[in-house]
C-alpha cells in the first residue's frame, strides 16, 4: 500500500475534489520545469564545441628535424645581417626547427643547443608573429600564447620589423640572477642572447632565410607591451623571414 506521503503527493483520493486540482497543477508545473530543462540541453549540445588548442591556449610544434642541413664551414660563409624581409609566411615545420636551432632541448638531461650563464636558464624567447606573440617552451617544444595581438612593429624602431613574418623578442628573468648587480645581470643576460641569437643565424644561412639581429628596440614602451614584471627586461629582438625579391 502506499503511505500516506505517497497518496498526497500521487494518488489523491477520488472524493477529494479540491486536492485533485492541486496534484494536477503541480504535475503540468513540473512537465513545464522538465520540459524547460531537456530544451536547455537540446540548445546547449547543438552549440559548436571549442577544440581542445582552442581551450588550452598551446600550439604544439612538429618534431624538429635535427639531421641534414648545409655543413657548418658553408653556413658561416653565408652568415650575414639582412633588413630586407618578404611578407612570406614561415611554415610550420621551418618555424618548429628554427626554435629548436635557437634554444631546444638537445639533450636528455634538459640542456639547450645555446650555453647559459652559471648553468641557470634565465632567457625566454618570444616569437611575435602576425596571430599574436608566443612564448616557446623548448620542453614541449611547444608555442603558449602569450597575447592574442600584432604587435611586430612594436618590437624595433625600423619600418621592415613590421613586414616581416617573424620576430623573435628575448627577455631575461633578472631574478634568477643572483647575488650580482642590475649591470651584470644585463651584461650576462645579453652574452647569453647573442649565443641564441648566433645559432638563429647559422640555421638561417642553411636554410636560406635572411635574419638580423636588433638592439634598436624602444625597450621600456616594449616591456610594457609584452606586459612583463619588474623582475624581466628585454635584452634583444631579431627579425627573421625569407629574403625580399
Amino acid at each position: 500500500m502506499s503511505s500516506p506521503e505517497t497518496r498526497g503527493r500521487f494518488a489523491p483520493e477520488s472524493g477529494s475534489g479540491a486536492e485533485a486540482a492541486v496534484h494536477d497543477r503541480g504535475l503540468a508545473m513540473s512537465r513545464r520545469q522538465v520540459g524547460g530543462v531537456l530544451l536547455a540541453a537540446a540548445a546547449l549540445a547543438a552549440m559548436p564545441r571549442l577544440s581542445s588548442s582552442a581551450t588550452t591556449e598551446n600550439r604544439v610544434l612538429p618534431p624538429a628535424r635535427k639531421t641534414g642541413g648545409m655543413p657548418l664551414m658553408d653556413a658561416l660563409l653565408r652568415r650575414r645581417s639582412t633588413r630586407e624581409f618578404s611578407e612570406r609566411p614561415l611554415p610550420e615545420q621551418t618555424l618548429a626547427n628554427l626554435l629548436w636551432a635557437a634554444y631546444g632541448v638537445n639533450r636528455p638531461s634538459g640542456d639547450r643547443t645555446a650555453p647559459y650563464w652559471r648553468h641557470i636558464m634565465v632567457v625566454d624567447v618570444y616569437a611575435a608573429m602576425a596571430d599574436g606573440v608566443w612564448l616557446y617552451d623548448p620542453k614541449q617544444h611547444a608555442l603558449l600564447r602569450h597575447l592574442p595581438d600584432d604587435i611586430r612593429a612594436q618590437t624595433g624602431l625600423q619600418d621592415f620589423v613590421a613586414a616581416a613574418p617573424l620576430d623573435l623578442v628575448y627577455v631575461a628573468h633578472g631574478d634568477r640572477m643572483r647575488d650580482i648587480s642590475a649591470d651584470e645581470r644585463r651584461l650576462y643576460a645579453s652574452v647569453d642572447t647573442g649565443f641564441i641569437g648566433q645559432n638563429v643565424y647559422l640555421f638561417c644561412a642553411s636554410e636560406g632565410l635572411a635574419t638580423v639581429f636588433r638592439g634598436s628596440v624602444d625597450y621600456p614602451k616594449l616591456a610594457v607591451r609584452l606586459r612583463l614584471d619588474a623582475s624581466t627586461f628585454v635584452t634583444f629582438a631579431q627579425t627573421v623571414g625569407y629574403p625580399k625579391g
